[in-house]
């Protein structure tokens, strides 16, 4: 970048913070927004809210102390009169604005106290008589960081679409022609030429909600190289080899055989395609979706048993340990009556029985172990690890779920990969998001279930949630009540689940009543969760600790305070820890007024629909896929310009173009793949 007319090693510097590194990426630095200076406006006609730009004669200027200095200069055009108000100014600045000065002026139309004015506008002074252009174009707004002005980055744009003007530096299509003339109405090079520099007559609605035409070219193009990365990703894990689990002939059965309830069809459905998949030598990645409360664990169970048959190991990474200790405690209750061993992993365990689980794994005497994000630590080894399970995948970043798999290579195999989520993603993003997966959701609740009641009540009405709590646990029902905090301080919310459980006690003095959060040693955490769920505690206050895996049938009742500065996708998991039973059960979001609108259309939708993929979808509107899909911080899905809810329209062209491109014109893929993803491709691994 240092090459480019204006551009040392500081200015350098601030365009990388901005991803900015050649002249490609400057072309593929989009503008936010526009501003109109192809017109200059009669101050008669400014309205408040416009960015306007108006040329006027200075006729007063002043300097006043109200609360704080300022400098208020009074500009008319035989019109109509406007203040330009200056919060900071020095001595240049103001002799240069002096009565009589002809200047032009760029900013957005404020009210003031007595006229329309402009705070701290572009100025610049005109000479009389002389007359001066205005802007051809529309002006461009781009992303910037702290010490990089606009004009320097336009400055920047006009000498990359220069340099992209001459015909030997044309930007190369890969897209096929046909593509071109049947659905996308912009060549690459038209499309970037226009988005930085639209006519003055261009549909600013339209590029500033990013659906013009030319937009939506360089739309598809990122949608598809994102595509043809996890289609190439997909080719690449099935040219290596894995081991070739036998579908299980005694373990799953006899297990099937004990358990006290009947796996639903879309249970049997997932078991069976995840068990094609374990008996095949090419490499498992199969992504499973489940409403709360769906039996994702079972399906899991069933994996595990079909390669701990055939002698191998398999490991499940979850994200809390509270989960993990779920699992760990289902596992045992199926697979200890069955004669095998389940281990347990975590960050907080005792030296000692930390090392018995890390030598039974190396020497091979464990078949199944479950933890959390220390499963992947350097000291873990596996003799014959053949399935990574993943639980709630979208809680870890990329490097840590990259990790486990890669403690599976051994002699020249690749572990099988199966990834549970109880979020619900919608189909649109699945498709698009985990093209490199195969696909399977279990749609369908266990027999019985009721769906649970959804009531959203202010902080004021407290004390009738309480009487509520009461009369829940006065009929022999159980009851959870979440405290949440704005800040992402565990000790703080902590803290806060500490006093509110005090006050219960308080409230509630013939109830059960215990804490429960993150920070307790492991021991404790395991006693009370019993506890709870042989009813000797009749209400468990806790943090989002316990948001998935708790599974306490006797709960009824859900208390979640605060409710209004939780996510669609996290309300939803919370309620998911009642009505597990046979009784009706409810959930009470209470809220602090007022709400944002925000917040008022998550508490709406919540009350609305129990349906995990209809609150994904309308989650998905709210948060955007980066948020939803929990790769915010993992540099996956970060477009540039796309947007998988806005162009959701694409995906069908943009998938079939994929498969067209992959399979008639390979020598492009790798082009497309590097112009838009460059080496963020790794990502897709997980």
């Amino acid at each position: 970048m240092t090459t480019l007319p204006g551009v040392g090693p500081r200015v350098g510097q601030k365009l990388h913070r901005l991803g900015i590194e050649d002249l490609q990426d400057l072309l593929f630095h989009l503008p936010l927004r526009y501003q109109d200076r192809t017109r200059i406006w009669p101050i008669s006609l400014l309205r408040i809210g416009d960015e306007a730009l108006v040329e006027a004669e200075i006729s007063h200027c002043e300097i006043i102390s109200r609360h704080r200095r300022m400098l208020l200069v009074t500009i008319a055009d035989g019109s109509g009169t406007l203040i330009l108000r200056f919060f900071h100014f020095n001595s240049a600045q103001q002799k240069m604005l002096q009565a009589g000065t002809r200047v032009r002026c760029f900013s957005e139309i404020r009210k003031g106290p007595l006229s329309l004015e402009m705070v701290h506008p572009e100025i610049n002074t005109v000479a009389d008589h002389v007359p001066s252009d205005v802007e051809s174009r529309l002006t461009p707004v781009y992303p910037t960081t702290e010490g990089l002005h606009q004009n320097q980055l336009r400055k920047l744009a006009d000498h990359a679409l220069n340099w992209l003007s001459q015909a030997e530096n044309r930007l190369s299509e890969w897209l096929p022609e046909q593509y071109l003339k049947d659905s996308l109405r912009y060549g690459l090079n038209e499309a970037i030429a226009y988005i930085h520099h639209p006519p003055p007559d261009a549909d600013v609605g339209l590029l500033e909600e990013v659906r013009h035409p030319a937009q939506q070219r360089l739309a598809f193009e990122e949608l598809l190289a994102q595509q043809l990365s996890l289609i190439r990703l997909r080719a690449k894990v099935r040219t290596q080899p894995a081991r070739l689990l036998r579908p299980s002939r005694t373990l799953f059965p006899n297990l099937a055989a004990s358990l006290p309830f009947t796996l639903t069809k879309a249970q049997q459905r997932v078991i069976t395609q995840i068990g094609k998949d374990l008996a095949s030598t090419t490499p498992m990645q199969r992504l499973v979706q489940g409403d709360v409360g769906s039996g994702k664990t079972i399906v899991a169970a069933a994996a595990c048993l079909q390669a701990i048959e055939q002698g191998y190991q398999a490991a499940i990474m979850a994200p809390t340990e509270l989960l993990a200790e779920q699992h760990f405690r289902s596992f045992s209750q199926w697979l200890v009556p069955l004669e095998l061993t389940v281990s347990w992993l975590s960050g907080k365990q005792k030296t000692k029985q930390r090392r018995k689980t890390v030598e039974g794994l190396s020497s091979g005497a464990t078949s199944l172990v479950i933890g959390t994000h220390a499963l992947f630590q350097e000291d873990v080894s596996f003799t014959r690890l053949a399935l990574v399970i993943v639980d709630e995948q979208h809680r870890f970043g990329v490097h840590q779920r990259l990790a486990l798999r890669e403690k599976g290579f051994a002699d020249g195999h690749c572990p099988h990969q199966l990834i549970m989520t109880a979020t619900p993603i919608p189909r649109t993003l699945a498709m698009t998001a985990y093209a490199d997966l195969d696909y399977s959701v279990i749609d369908e609740l266990p027999p019985g279930r009721i769906p649970v009641k959804t009531v959203a009540l202010s902080n004021a009405r407290r004390s009738e949630v309480i009487s509520r709590v009461r009369k829940a646990c006065e009929q022999d029902r159980q009851a959870y009540w979440v405290c949440t905090l704005i800040e992402e301080s565990e000790v703080l919310q902590c803290q806060t689940a500490e006093d509110t459980a005090a006050l219960l006690a308080r409230e509630l003095p013939h109830l059960g009543v215990a804490l429960i959060h993150g920070r307790m040693p492991a021991r404790e955490k395991e006693d009370i969760m019993l506890r709870f769920k042989s009813g000797e505690i009749q209400l468990l206050v806790a943090t989002t600790v316990i948001e998935v895996g708790v599974d306490v049938p006797n709960a009824s009742l859900m208390i979640i305070e605060n409710a209004e500065r939780l996510g669609l996708a996290q309300l939803h998991q919370l309620r998911g820890r009642v009505g597990r039973g046979t009784v009706e059960s409810s959930c009470v979001l209470l809220f602090q007024s007022p709400l944002s609108e925000t917040a008022r259309h998550r508490l709406q939708a919540m009350r609305e629909t129990t349906d995990g993929f209809e609150i994904a979808k309308m989650d998905l509107k709210l948060r955007g896929p980066g948020e939803v899909l929990g790769t915010r911080q993992t540099g996956m899905l970060h477009f540039r310009i796309a947007d998988l809810v806005r162009d959701q329209r694409l995906i069908p062209l943009v998938q079939k173009t994929a498969k067209k491109l992959f399979a008639e014109q390979p020598q492009n893929v790798d082009f497309l793949i590097r112009r838009w993803i460059g080496n963020s491709e790794q990502y897709g691994q997980v």
